[in-house]
């Protein structure tokens, strides 16, 4: 029995098993490109609300002085001893929130394809839910508000994914709650949990932790964002039921190796049982 194939399986089983559970790769590609252009279509519908976005803002950075949470500036403090801490922040910023969801579902589409299914629901309920709150409550990030004395690392020491509000016309710049940033994160952290074994895999929440420090101390995020999203997503996992049963590779046992006897010893215990 090889490492892929569970107990009372024939070999292959397992495999086609997975086969069968997998979706079709067409319908999946079809469905990402709709939340795009769901997506692009929030863009649209979200154009013309500056001025209640820069209200909320206000009301967001009172509400977090109000309950005495850290502020967002003792995190990018961390970031501007150098220029390399914050153009790293950045990149981070900038290339790891897509590329690292993509490479999670991939890799469960290939090798979890029960997980797969789960997690990509998840992902659209809380993108779609996330949506719909960007549309009802327009926030303009911290780096745009004069009142958090915080500087747009971005623009100031690069990369930058944004180009002047007004102009742009493929991200919105305010919807800052709740932060898909974090949430994606924190998805990919859980859903790699749940789809391994490995004692190592609570190491995978360093993504979220780390996608936190760098959203808050470049100032496109405030606190309550993150905390928004997080309530997000588990609403989605308690709705979502989890996969029961997915074929996971078992753990390998370490085979116990009997030491090896002597010629000499083994003729003495033949010659021993001989004369009993």
């Amino acid at each position: 029995m090889n490492a892929r194939t569970e107990p009372g399986e024939e070999p292959g089983q397992a495999a086609r098993t997975g086969a069968a559970a997998r979706p079709a790769l067409v319908r999946e590609l079809l469905l990402v490109a709709g939340l795009f252009l769901v997506y692009k279509l929030g863009r649209q519908l979200a154009a013309g609300h500056t001025g209640e976005a820069f209200r909320n803002a206000d009301r967001v950075w009172d509400a977090e002085r109000a309950v005495h949470l850290p502020g967002e500036g003792s995190v990018q403090s961390l970031l501007l001893h150098g220029d390399l801490p914050a153009h790293l922040a950045n990149t981070y910023y900038a290339a790891v929130h897509f590329s690292a969801t993509a490479a999670f579902l991939v890799w469960l589409y290939l090798r979890r394809p029960a997980h797969y299914l789960w997690a990509r629901r998840v992902l659209a309920a809380v993108t779609a839910c996330a949506l719909v709150l960007h549309l009802a409550f327009p926030l303009a990030p911290p780096r745009m508000l004069a009142a958090t004395g915080l500087i747009d690392t971005a623009r100031v020491y690069g990369p930058s994914v944004y180009g002047p509000p007004r102009a742009d016309h493929l991200s919105n710049q305010f919807a800052a709650m709740p932060s898909l940033h974090f949430g994606w994160a924190l998805m990919v952290a859980i859903g790699l949990i749940a789809a391994t074994r490995s004692r190592w895999r609570l190491l995978w929440l360093s993504h979220p932790l780390l996608t936190l420090v760098v959203i808050v101390g470049t100032a496109n995020h405030y606190w309550l964002d993150s905390i928004a999203a997080a309530a997000l997503l588990g609403a989605a996992l308690a709705l979502v039921p989890r996969p029961h049963g997915a074929a996971m590779p078992p753990r390998r046992r370490r085979a116990r190796t009997l030491p090896a006897q002597r010629p000499g010893r083994e003729r003495e215990q033949v010659l021993a049982g001989a004369n009993r």
